[in-house]
């Protein structure tokens, strides 16, 4: 018998051969392409993440476009030789934004603002671009999600009428390319680039590949028109801003807009700035009529704070190079249960139980037998570990149920030995204190030896938790 002939694997039809279609399985976190599909990722070993792409729309072997376009052809050249330009700054008409911005929007920037649903990005962006628009600014607002009737809707919601203003309600890059280079604006806002996508690429919006592609051509469109760009980012349930890592990196700027919408106060952060200094903090107040700035958030955030009630410390936490106050409280009862429970909001749940096992251990504060519950009023996170006395104070003084003076600030760094040690920038801190009426603070004895006490202040130097407590209490 002779040979039973395979199919083949290309047909001829006409003069092109026609391939066999290939499924792609792509990865959503990391964007590694595998022909076939794995529950784990062979490139960042994540669970779940493959997903299949469509293949190409053409299957023939006709040439295909260069997926990216050439360099510019740049010769290289000494350091020395290069010309400083100094970088001049555009205002935002925002106070705040230009704090977390180092000072305003750089030329040619890219930056990138994160944030839940309804937290307020496009609200804070659109009255971005009215300021810049009464300034003489040409803006170009891109919205890839919203009609423009419904961002007229907005604007007008917000009292915003102003000229240069350009509303383009686009998803495809390659209109949103040519609409930027025939208009030319000075700032453009893309509204999210989560749905912007490239017609010359199979994969759905929003897909890793699309997001990477996208962000690549808007990052060289910038640099080559000097066009500053901000882009809304959607983020996941865990806070990370969707699509894939590479997107942080691409950028100049990165920030996250912080804030549970059932809220008054919105904090807007930078992880991430070429331009300035990170870590810096923005705090917003959302009203009817907007993002309005709080130009003085530590008294807001004490204006609420309830007087003569036990296990109510202030702290002084520096946001970048803002001191903060705010009001670190602690609520201990009688535990019914065979563990106790704890229960933390605004701080390290981890750091937490280390302090109250110092607390048990080294000051003699039974808490084995308490629940309890920690809370940063004003919806602040605390990260530096500056805020280990003031939660050990709070805790305590909920123990003993006795609170502390209206006018007591409290602050310092706890090790495991129950030692306070000494925390930077404390001249600051006490500014910021002596500013807001604090007549006493608490802090490590070594800051004490180094800085001078203001006039009419009361410092307070001490070595251990023990002390502390024996002292405030």
């Amino acid at each position: 018998m002779g040979k039973i002939p395979r199919a083949p694997l290309f047909a001829l039809k006409g003069d092109l051969a026609v391939a066999k279609e290939k499924t792609l399985f792509a990865c959503t976190a990391c964007g590694y392409e595998t022909s076939r599909w794995v529950g784990k990722c062979p490139g960042c070993n994540a669970w779940n993440t493959m997903e299949e792409t469509a293949p190409a729309a053409s299957a023939t072997f006709a040439a295909k476009p260069a997926k990216q376009r050439p360099g510019t052809g740049a010769e290289a050249c000494l350091l020395s030789d290069i010309p400083e330009d100094i970088t001049l700054r555009t205002s935002t008409g925002i106070s705040e934004l230009d704090r977390v911005l180092g000072g305003g929007i750089v030329e040619g920037g890219l930056m990138l603002i994160g944030g839940d649903p309804g937290v307020g990005k496009s609200t804070l962006l659109l009255q971005v671009c009215a300021n810049l628009c009464r300034d003489g600014k040409r803006v170009l607002y891109i919205s890839g999600e919203e009609s423009a009737k419904q961002i007229k809707l907005r604007a007008r919601r917000l009292g915003i009428d102003v000229p240069n203003l350009y509303v383009l309600a686009e998803n495809a890059l390659d209109n949103v390319e040519e609409k930027l280079t025939q208009i030319q604006p000075d700032v453009a806002v893309v509204d999210s680039v989560q749905t912007m996508y490239r017609p010359d690429m199979a994969s759905a919006p929003g897909s890793v590949s699309q997001i990477r592609e996208c962000t690549s051509l808007i990052m060289r469109l910038c640099k080559e028109t000097g066009t500053a760009v901000f882009l809304v980012g959607h983020v996941t349930k865990d806070g990370a801003i969707a699509g894939p890592r590479m997107l942080e990196h691409m950028v100049d700027v990165v920030l996250y807009f912080e804030g549970d919408r059932q809220q008054e106060y919105r904090l807007l952060r930078a992880v991430k700035n070429r331009f300035g200094s990170v870590n810096e903090l923005g705090v917003f107040q959302m009203t009817q009529e907007g993002m309005q700035v709080v130009t003085n958030p530590s008294e807001q955030l004490l204006s609420r704070r309830a007087k003569g009630a036990s296990g109510s410390v202030v702290f002084c936490g520096m946001e970048g190079s803002r001191p903060l106050l705010c009001d670190v409280q602690a609520l201990a009862s009688q535990s019914y249960f065979g563990t106790p429970r704890r229960t933390v909001g605004g701080a390290d749940a981890s750091r937490v139980a280390l302090l109250l096992a110092v607390l048990e251990k080294r000051a003699n504060q039974r808490t084995y037998n308490q629940d309890v519950y920690i809370n940063v009023a004003g919806g602040l996170e605390l990260s530096e570990p500056a805020a280990d006395l003031a939660l050990c104070m709070a805790v305590v003084s909920s123990l003993k149920d006795e609170p502390l003076g209206a006018d007591v600030a409290v602050m310092g760094e706890v090790g495991l030995a129950g030692e306070v040690r000494a925390i930077p920038l404390c001249e600051r801190r006490i500014a910021e204190c002596e500013r807001l009426g604090f007549t006493t603070v608490v802090l490590p004895r070594e800051n004490l030896r180094r800085i001078k006490p203001p006039e009419g202040m009361k410092l307070i130097g001490v070595d251990t938790v023990m002390q502390a407590a024996s002292v405030l209490f």
